[in-house]
């Protein structure tokens, strides 16, 4: 017996819809989420909520007791379109626009045999991290294989109706296509759709309309164009525009084509039974190939469309350039390295499709990261909002288990600043890490594992230079010889409490508490905005003398990294 979700968040919400709708259309049968992806170039992290959306309505499904497929299809038949700025490829790829990304060879120095392959790849190995379960089908194999036979013939045939509904649009003024699986390098849109930027309808020609495009026997181009086709014998001949080709082919038993987009995308909803597949904002758009292709599913291959929410942009803040190693766009691959899944899970599922939001490579995700332990905690002692616990859960765990996860999750931000105080030092990192909590000391770095390389990665790849953390080798006698008595008398009664106070929690209590000593009040009375300032001044100075700077990562952090000898020594004690 399926269960019913107790949940209220949009993810369940959606299941509801779609379970309800599975059983009016195909009772009995699994329940088909879908998502289309074509490896273009790299797939970032707008491409990922394509899949992220898909996969937890479906895992919710799933945890239900229902059986649910997630399609993802491999746009890979689709056309090369462009070159993009990444490694291993110049302008001799140019030679190659126009053929199926299957045919196209790999940047220099991939294992993979060709394009397709290159950019999947990547994308795979992240989805796995993921715990995301799916069945990729690749575009390439069905049309080579014929499967999509019946269906190529049954669009040829049905041409002018199709034509008709594609020219009910066509006299609209509609926006300028969008990349309908975007590759756009300076956003991170969630746009339309796996198919094609510049691809035609099928529109053109002196014969006529027709959807299918062959791929030249030649030079493997689709630069081609239909001259004639027999609905009888189904011969079909085009000649290609490229390098001059033709010939005459029987439609049904050639494999070397495919339809266009907006055709072939309706074409696969029928043929799959998709009853979920999200698309971009662009659909919503006159002539999108979302809302055009719900006619012809239904006019044309007598199927339904999917429930299809449009989701919005997905951006990023602050990437640094040195690590934007695959042409300025993230992939997920870059986020896991510095993020662990759970979280980069998080980010998706606590919104709606509809909302955009921002991905973080900047400081935003030390604050992240608090938020997400904060969420924990809550969700640990029953204090979570039942939408905040459903979007944990979704996050942590699917419906074949747990992630993994760091068996001692230590504050993000505290692992990053020991990693750029000790430059990934792995005997000085545990020496800092075991004295946070005396009481519970971190006994080996593995229990700290995967957050602290995540962290480590992170500070080594954003953070600039400049930002880096350099703890000074000498005292600066020059500064320290300027001091006034307030300001020694500072520094003297930290020295005169670091053995007393050497963890976490009891180098903050000291740090914060010698300016309120210093005004004469109890070391936890509340800070006065005078008392504010004179915290200020104090954390200032201890910054210059122990890293020359007036600022740097957390002061009790930052003691505990240069250890109590040299902090003495530093401070002129």
């Amino acid at each position: 017996m399926a269960q019913q979700s107790t949940e209220t968040d949009w993810v369940s919400r959606f299941a509801d819809e779609v379970i309800a709708e599975a059983e009016r259309r195909a009772p009995g049968k699994p329940i088909v989420c879908a998502s289309g992806l074509s490896p273009s170039g790299p797939i970032h992290l707008g491409n990922l909520r394509e899949v992220m959306t898909p996969h937890l309505v479906a895992d919710e499904i799933r945890r239900r007791g229902h059986e649910v497929r997630h399609l993802i299809s491999w746009d890979d038949y689709d056309r090369y379109r462009k070159v993009p700025e990444v490694p291993g490829v110049d302008k001799s790829w140019n030679e190659h626009i126009g053929k199926p990304l299957t045919s196209v060879p790999a940047p220099a120095g991939s294992a993979y045999p060709n394009w397709a392959e290159h950019f999947k790849a990547a994308m795979c190995e992240a989805l796995a991290e993921m715990g995301v379960e799916y069945d990729g089908i690749s575009q390439t194999e069905q049309y080579t294989a014929g499967v999509y036979r019946d269906q190529v013939l049954h669009a040829m045939k049905h041409r002018a109706d199709i034509d008709a509904i594609l020219g009910q649009y066509r006299t609209k003024k509609a926006p300028a296509k969008k990349s309908q699986k975007p590759v756009d390098e300076a956003e991170l849109e969630a746009a339309e759709g796996s198919g094609a930027a510049a691809e035609d309808d099928g529109s053109g020609g002196s014969a006529g309309y027709f959807p299918y495009k062959p791929y030249c026997g030649q030079c493997e181009k689709d630069l081609t164009t239909v001259t004639s086709y027999d609905d009888e014998t189904t011969e079909l001949a085009y000649t290609c525009t490229e390098c001059g080709f033709g010939e005459t082919v029987r439609l049904n038993e050639f494999n070397r084509g495919k339809l266009v987009w907006k055709v072939d995308w309706p074409m696969r909803w029928a043929y799959e039974g998709v009853i979920f597949e999200p698309s971009g904002v662009d659909h919503s758009s006159p002539g999108s190939s979302f809302v055009v292709g719900g006619q012809i599913v239904r006019q044309i291959f007598d199927g339904a469309q999917p429930i299809g929410p449009m989701y919005a942009f997905v951006g990023i803040s602050g990437m640094a350039k040195m690590s934007s190693s695959r042409g300025g766009v993230p992939t997920p691959g870059d986020a896991l390295k510095i993020m662990e899944a759970p979280l980069l899970r998080w980010l998706y599922a606590r919104r709606k499709p509809n909302q955009s939001f921002k991905i973080a490579f900047d400081q935003e995700i030390q604050r992240l990261y608090d938020e997400w332990d904060k969420l924990e905690s809550k969700v640990a002692d029953g204090s979570a909002l039942p939408a905040d616990a459903a979007a944990y859960s979704r996050a942590a765990r699917t419906a074949a288990g747990e992630l993994p996860r760091t068996p001692r999750p230590l504050p993000y931000r505290t692992l990053a600043s020991v990693a750029d105080i000790t430059a990934g030092h792995d005997e000085q990192t545990l020496r800092i890490l075991s004295e946070l909590d005396p009481d519970s000391p971190v006994t080996s770095l593995d229990e700290t594992r995967p957050r602290l390389d995540k962290a480590e990665y992170w500070i080594n790849t954003q953070v600039p230079a400049e930002q880096r953390t350099i703890v000074r080798d000498q005292p600066d006698e020059e500064l320290l010889g300027t001091l006034d008595e307030q300001a020694r008398g500072s520094l003297r009664l930290l020295l005169e409490g670091l053995d007393e106070h050497w963890s976490l929690d009891g180098l903050t209590t000291l740090v914060y508490g010698v300016p309120k000593v210093q005004a004469g009040l109890e070391p936890d009375a509340k800070p006065t905005p005078e008392l504010k300032v004179a915290q200020r001044a104090f954390f200032a100075l201890l910054y210059q003398l122990l890293v020359g700077r007036d600022t740097g990562p957390r002061l009790p952090t930052l003691l505990l990294a240069v250890g109590a000898d040299r902090v003495r020594k530093l401070l002129g004690g």
